[in-house]
């Protein structure tokens, strides 16, 4: 009976945690975006890494995907947040358990640079995501990921998948696909997504650019004053 309620107790934890975290996405950003072919099956994604929210954006493309996840963290940060655990958080040295994830078609996100940086160009790449790959015989997978305010209220996540390559390959990679995202987001209308996305989730709403209902009674009367 004790191990049957514990069972239900955890189920019930993880779906309070994902559905906190996908809630957290769709009132927080305005959009996720996606462009590039996404891998089927095992992989090891290794996206650049520049804000807090890049490892929920991959999360919640995962389950949209309906794929199994997994995403190396830190000591620290699971010390903090062990509760991610739940939504396929491992520490980064638990090489044995992101093994057996891969081996059984899981996605495995490790970001390459090691920790969060600033925005900008791949100061280094830390050889854990191409050792997984390698052993594990997945897919390695540049990931451009970058979270910009450009014309709205809420920031957009934009995603380009690039194409597999071997670990001495994947600095040279991850800066390509950074390089044609960073061009793209300069060349864009800041007010609309970027043309040859795919949206996931989020997206333009009924009231993105516009003035909310206080600010339009007040643009009303002051448009009256002499």
């Amino acid at each position: 009976m004790t191990g049957r309620f514990e069972f239900k107790r955890a189920d019930f934890f993880e779906w309070t945690l994902r559905s906190t975290i996908r809630r957290q996405i769709r009132g927080g950003l305005r959009g996720v975006w996606v462009r590039g072919e996404l891998p089927a099956g095992a992989a090891v994604l290794a996206p650049s890494h520049q804000s807090w929210w890049d490892g929920y954006v991959l999360r919640e493309i995962a389950w949209q995907l309906g794929q199994p996840f997994g995403v190396l963290m830190s000591e620290r940060q699971l010390t903090t947040f062990p509760f991610l655990r739940l939504v396929g958080a491992i520490g980064a040295h638990e090489l044995r358990p992101a093994l057996r994830l891969l081996q059984a078609g899981s996605w495995v996100v490790v970001f390459p640079e090691g920790s969060m940086e600033t925005p900008g160009p791949v100061r280094r790449t830390q050889p854990g995501a191409a050792w997984l790959a390698r052993a594990s015989g997945a897919a390695l997978v540049p990931v451009a990921l970058r979270v910009v305010l450009r014309g709205q209220t809420r920031p957009e996540a934009y995603l380009r998948f690039g194409q597999a390559v071997t670990g001495p390959e994947l600095a040279r990679a991850l800066q390509a696909e950074l390089d044609l995202l960073d061009a793209e987001l300069l060349g864009s209308d800041p007010e609309q997504p970027l043309a040859g996305y795919l949206r996931f989730t989020g997206g333009p709403s009924l009231h993105d650019g516009q003035p909310d209902l206080a600010v339009r009674w007040l643009a009303h009367l002051t448009r009256r004053l002499p």
